[in-house]
């Protein structure tokens, strides 16, 4: 991989690291419901995508599965699960994606992974595990179990993007916002109470986070990493966003003053290993 596209593979990582800690302030401290969330966050990218969203790509029910999974399926089911789920076991779930990832692009896309690739990915996913593990317990949430369903959602759709060609990152976002704006919108529309009166009480700090998870986290951030899976194996990419969640936590360190003892020492070193054995191992043939 080129040192460049490293770097901004490692800014996307940073967005959405801050992203994990803007939605669960927004919807824990703020009291947003995880639908009305989501889905006014997919309207806003659509709005600004929406000169991008045609001509229909085609196939088109394969860019409507895409957005639809990358989106809601990504980011609907993640919102649901931190309601009740901490953000260090629902971390530790969504590192489920990146084997689920790399399965799926041998299976769907005959990709191939040799020895230092899939060493890699054993340390970088052992090396996460182990700065995200609770000593104290864990348990399978109701919430975790949107979590996860987000993770296999996440990993599907990487994989189907990889598929799709001639497809503009704008016009990708355009396609994700329309396709998990309507679902997302019509599931808080049933399922939650006092979604306005709710918003209207958190005020400017909940219209902040909604357009920085919007603008920044999905019209930048995902317009960068759709540009990257396309160029790269859709396994090497979704192995090397392991640094996503070391990064929350060092956020959550300067920010919140969480502790930073000697297991996460451990574990980020782990990782830090697994990333560099990937970036060192040869490239497949395909993807």
């Amino acid at each position: 991989m080129l040192l460049r596209d490293f770097a901004l593979l490692m800014l996307v990582c940073l967005i959405w690291a801050t992203n994990f800690i803007v939605t669960k302030l927004a919807l824990v401290h703020l009291d947003i419901p995880p639908l009305l969330f989501s889905s006014l966050r997919f309207v806003l990218v659509l709005l600004v995508a929406l000169p991008w969203l045609l001509p229909w790509p085609r196939p088109r029910w394969r860019i409507a599965l895409v957005g639809l999974m990358m989106g809601a399926g990504g980011f609907g089911l993640v919102s649901i699960g931190l309601m009740t789920a901490t953000p260090s076991s629902a971390a530790v779930v969504t590192q489920l994606g990146v084997p689920i990832t790399a399965l799926l692009s041998v299976a769907m896309l005959g990709e191939r992974i040799d020895w230092r690739r899939g060493t890699g990915i054993a340390l970088a996913f052992a090396g996460a595990v182990l700065v995200m593990y609770d000593p104290k317990g864990f348990v399978l949430s109701v919430g975790l179990i949107f979590v996860l369903g987000s993770a296999f959602a996440s990993a599907f759709g990487v994989v189907l993007m990889k598929k799709m060609h001639n497809v503009q990152p704008l016009q990708f976002q355009a396609w994700v916002g329309f396709a998990s704006s309507i679902p997302l919108a019509f599931g808080s529309m049933v399922l939650e109470t006092n979604q306005l009166e709710r918003a209207a009480h958190a005020g400017w700090p909940f219209l902040m986070a909604l357009v920085y998870t919007a603008l920044f986290v999905s019209l930048l951030g995902h317009s960068l990493f759709f540009k990257l899976i396309m160029k790269y194996e859709a396994n090497l990419i979704s192995t090397l966003t392991l640094m996503c969640p070391l990064m929350a936590i060092g956020l959550g360190v300067l920010i919140t003053g969480d502790a930073f003892d000697m297991r996460m020492i451990a574990g980020t070193a782990v990782v830090l290993a697994g990333v560099a054995l990937i970036l060192l191992a040869p490239r497949s043939g395909k993807g």
